[in-house]
């Protein structure tokens, strides 16, 4: 992580001083970060960009981030790392089984921030731009599932969702 952007992310904080200190630390770091301070601004950026990742705060003004992390996660596969105060067991596991990929409660380290930001887009996935434009999004409602949620990739098991058979 040498050049200045080689990692895309997108940031969706309402607060703008965590959002300037957060940024300033990983653009020191090889991530380029594109700040949006709600989260219907923070959907449509997501939507119409191209993001390597997306930061979410949970608690946002307009729309929750776990109303944007749901519906961002029908049309894309761009990995979403939740911030937020609200670290409560039941809290994680419901922005996990909404597509989350990772969530990280504040008060939060940058170091370790800037880890999990690395360790989410070293995973295999669907090549760039991540987006998929809303026409061949698929969507899993297989009565098997345990979850309310599934990612329904080509990187989803068939065991998870037997629509991607």
């Amino acid at each position: 992580m040498g050049n200045e952007s080689d990692i895309r992310a997108l940031f969706i904080e309402d607060d703008v001083r965590l959002a300037r200190l957060t940024s300033e630390y990983l653009s020191g770091h090889g991530v380029g970060v594109t700040h949006v301070g709600d989260g219907v601004r923070g959907l449509e950026a997501a939507q119409h960009g191209t993001f390597d990742v997306v930061l979410l705060d949970v608690m946002l003004p307009g729309k929750s981030g776990l109303d944007v992390c749901r519906e961002l996660r029908e049309r894309s596969d761009v990995p979403v790392i939740l911030l937020t105060a609200r670290g409560e067991e039941a809290d994680r596991v419901m922005g996990l089984e909404l597509g989350a990929d990772d969530y990280l409660p504040k008060p939060f380290s940058s170091r370790e921030l800037l880890a999990r930001i690395g360790a989410v887009v070293r995973r295999p996935g669907p090549t760039f731009p991540r987006a998929r434009p809303p026409s061949t999004a698929r969507s899993c409602r297989s009565p098997a599932m345990s979850s309310p949620f599934c990612a329904s990739s080509p990187n989803t098991p068939a065991a998870c969702c037997p629509a991607n058979n």
